[in-house]
């Protein structure tokens, strides 16, 4: 690891600021990712701001009808949420999924889905949810939010708040892990809205990162079962290709993890 300056903000203010006096600054969450790429020499920031400690990121709350979770709450808060098991099960099943027990209680929801790495489980969630994701400079949906493989609309003094979830009828998510790594091969998150609406939607397979399946949304819509979407493929041209497995494979897994995800909601 390169030296580095590390500075723990205690508010958004002093986050922007320090970062702003940075050469080459980066905002840490958990630091699954970021602190093992500086082990690695692979990143080399000038300074780190640590953005675990300001209370503003903190808790779950319902709020109307939706669940707002504060950026810097870990994914093991989430999978243990008594609030989220009752209002978004889907969410905190996800949740509990994430890695092992160690990453569960380091890792946080700010930080995985400003990395945006193409096999993370909670863009899906948020997409498929259709949340709303606030922070330090505006509100921005889900699907404006992922822009691409690693790549947010975030600017770089920009920090993620809290994601705000609506209140679904259905949720469920089931992915096929990677045995090495448990990040997604394919996972598929599906969501019945309180409007009645059905959103899905895909994460670890697509070479864009996620991507919402409107085949198996029109076909749930008038047939909530695992039936309805076990003859939807999903096309193999835009999936990852990789030692784990191929496009087709992918393609496959897909349409196998949405018939689970439909099954778990009962």
């Amino acid at each position: 690891m390169y030296e580095t300056s590390y500075h723990r903000a205690g508010s958004l203010a002093e986050a922007a600021q320090l970062i702003s006096n940075a050469d080459d600054g980066k905002f840490l969450g958990g630091g699954q990712t970021l602190l093992p790429t500086m082990k690695q020499r692979l990143a080399a920031p000038s300074d780190i701001v640590d953005l675990t400690k300001i209370p503003e990121l903190k808790g779950i709350r319902e709020d109307g009808g939706s669940i707002v979770i504060g950026a810097a709450t870990t994914h093991y808060e989430v999978a243990s949420s008594a609030l989220l098991k009752e209002k978004i099960p889907g969410l905190a099943a996800l949740a509990g999924g994430i890695g092992d027990p160690a990453v569960r209680h380091m890792g946080t929801l700010g930080g995985s889905i400003a990395n945006n790495d193409p096999a993370a489980d909670y863009p899906s969630a948020l997409v498929a949810l259709n949340a709303t994701v606030a922070t330090s400079k505006r509100s921005l949906s889900a699907e404006d939010f992922f822009v691409g493989m690693f790549e947010t609309a975030l600017d770089d003094d920009e920090v993620v708040v809290s994601v705000s979830f609506p209140i679904a009828q259905k949720s469920a998510y089931s992915k096929y892990p990677n045995p090495a790594s448990r990040y997604a091969m394919a996972g598929v998150f599906v969501a019945r809205l309180g409007d009645g609406s059905v959103r899905v939607a895909v994460t670890g397979a697509g070479q864009n990162g996620v991507f919402r399946a409107t085949a198996m949304e029109d076909a749930l819509s008038g047939n909530w079962s695992p039936d309805a979407v076990a003859g939807i493929e999903v096309g193999a041209d835009d999936m990852l290709h990789d030692i784990h497995g191929s496009a087709d494979y992918r393609s496959n897994l897909v349409t196998v993890m949405a018939k689970r995800a439909v099954a778990a909601t009962g």
